[in-house]
């Protein structure tokens, strides 16, 4: 197990070039077997992750250069450990929703197996320079796949995603080296080690401006309004595996970034930002929202009801209490598991018509009743109907984030009105009333490929609607070791007094 992390990281990229010498017709099986293999590896981290040691475990650190503190190391705690589990399982069950006949099938799978590993290293990783690596390189893969299996407008799609996202790693980069350099003058060692950034005493105005770098390339990775506009193009274009790895995984980067970097290092400027991050995050819950109601493509619908969500996982990051902070994390994983199983559903019934737009179907339930079924599950839980996956992140983000402001959690709790407006009116649409086109009349429910991908989500979706233990506890036990951070690195009085949370709460 001393080495399990590092595995679990370059696995999926060795496979991939072995990849290349397989054949085409054997590509889909052998990206099953891998990603099962690292769906394995992942499940074997879990079942060995001590759940009472909130900080750091199965750590790893070689230098690389060790003049300037570049050094390869890893480690995994409670926060990093279900998403690393999730992206392992949305990669899996991605690879068996492809259809047979997708074209190039083996350059998908060897792409896939490249964006798994960038996506596994990013949430792993502590030295910030591979942190960045890991962070860039996952664009890659990503933007070949939008640009060669996406729509007609795959290439516009994909560029805008690159230059959006790229554009704030830049800045982002900046932040990083000059948090280094920070480091170097209090030490007089080079240092790129995040645990060691953790203890760097900054000023209040150095915090304010490396926040502002690091908020860059975080803000637009989320998407935060008003860096939203890539997403749904992204979304709209993407094929469904695509899309469906974009909002369960590479979304969740951006609000890891904050809990990772931004909380524990920037304690006191990640206060004083609370008022923009609430406002913004507020617009993207609300504004998004209403969009979503506006479309008339199923995708789409879902696209923006993404970004609403994940205004959500926002305010509970910037709650400064547990609840809200854990809550937030917990909404990670339940949205990535939703919002790719809906994408996943959307990507069924076009591939069966050739079309997302809701004016085309109606009836749906009564032709395709498991399908319907599935999705309605999927729908509740998006909404955050008690009992499933949706509600339990939901219900801890706005009980934290009532602590800092009863105003603005009215008013993010009113996507949960919003989001079934625009959600219900989508099933209303696609699922009931009469059969628009005789041809519907023919389609075919969920065959066995399809329901091998949809049922482990739809599992999840109950199992921890209803008992969310075995995954709160680890998220609970690393959030209030977070903000014990904060709370113990922080310089203004105002900013200890804003983190809810006692040193005696903490142990």
């Amino acid at each position: 197990m001393d080495t399990i992390l590092s595995i679990l990281i370059f696995f999926p990229a060795i496979a991939g070039f072995v990849g290349f010498g397989i054949t085409k017709g054997s590509a889909k099986i052998y990206g099953i077997a891998v990603a099962t293999i690292e769906l394995i590896l992942a499940l074997l981290l879990w079942m060995q992750f001590d759940t009472s040691n909130a900080g750091m475990q199965f750590t790893e650190k070689v230098a690389l250069i060790a003049d300037f503190g570049i050094s390869y190391n890893v480690g995994v705690d409670g926060i990093s450990l279900f998403i690393v589990v999730m992206a392992a399982l949305i990669t899996l069950l991605g690879i068996i929703l492809l259809r047979p006949d997708t074209k190039n099938m083996k350059n998908m799978i060897i792409s896939l197996l490249f964006l798994e590993m960038t996506m596994v290293g990013v949430f792993l990783t502590l030295d910030a320079i591979i942190f960045y690596l890991f962070w860039e390189l996952s664009l890659v893969p990503m933007l070949y796949i939008v640009g060669a299996w996406g729509g007609k407008d795959r290439v516009y799609a994909a560029v805008k995603f690159f230059l959006y996202t790229f554009a704030g790693s830049l800045v982002m980069l900046v932040g990083l080296l000059a948090m280094a350099y920070l480091y170097h003058q209090a030490n007089g060692v080079w240092s790129f080690s995040i645990l060691d950034w953790y203890t760097l005493p900054l000023t209040e105005d150095q915090q304010f401006w490396l926040f502002l770098a690091f908020f860059a390339g975080f803000a637009i990775k989320v998407p935060m309004f008003p860096f939203h506009t890539w997403l749904p193009w992204a979304h709209g274009q993407a094929p469904t595996i695509g899309s469906v790895i974009l909002a369960a995984v590479l979304l969740k980067m951006g609000t890891y970034g904050f809990v990772r970097f931004s909380l524990p290092i920037l304690p006191d400027a990640s206060v004083t930002f609370i008022p923009l991050i609430m406002a913004l995050s507020l617009i993207m819950v609300i504004y998004t929202a209403m969009i979503a109601f506006a479309q008339k493509d199923m995708k789409q619908v879902i696209a923006y009801s993404s970004v609403s969500h994940m205004g959500i996982i926002m305010l509970g990051v910037f709650a400064m209490n547990a609840e809200g902070l854990g809550g937030s994390v917990f909404l990670m994983l339940s949205h990535g598991i939703v919002s790719g199983a809906l994408f996943m559903l959307v990507g069924v019934i076009y591939e069966r018509t050739g079309t997302k737009l809701m004016s085309e179907f109606g009836g749906l339930a009564a032709v395709m009743p498991i399908y319907a079924t599935v999705f309605g599950l999927m729908l509740m839980a998006s909404v955050g109907l008690p009992l499933t996956i949706g509600f339990v992140g939901e219900f801890l983000v706005l009980l934290g984030f009532y602590k800092i402001s009863a105003i603005g959690t009215i008013l993010a709790g009113s996507t949960i009105i919003i989001g079934s407006v625009y959600m219900l009116a989508l099933f209303k649409k696609s699922f009931f009333g009469p059969v628009r086109h005789e041809k519907n009349l023919a389609l075919k429910d969920l065959d066995k490929r399809e329901l091998t991908a949809l049922i482990p989500l739809v599992l999840i979706v109950v199992w921890l609607g209803v008992y969310p233990k075995p995954i709160l506890g680890p998220i609970d036990n690393s959030a209030k070791h977070i903000l014990t951070q904060m709370e113990a690195k922080a310089i203004n009085p105002a900013t200890k007094e804003t983190i809810i949370l006692s040193k005696k709460e903490a142990e």
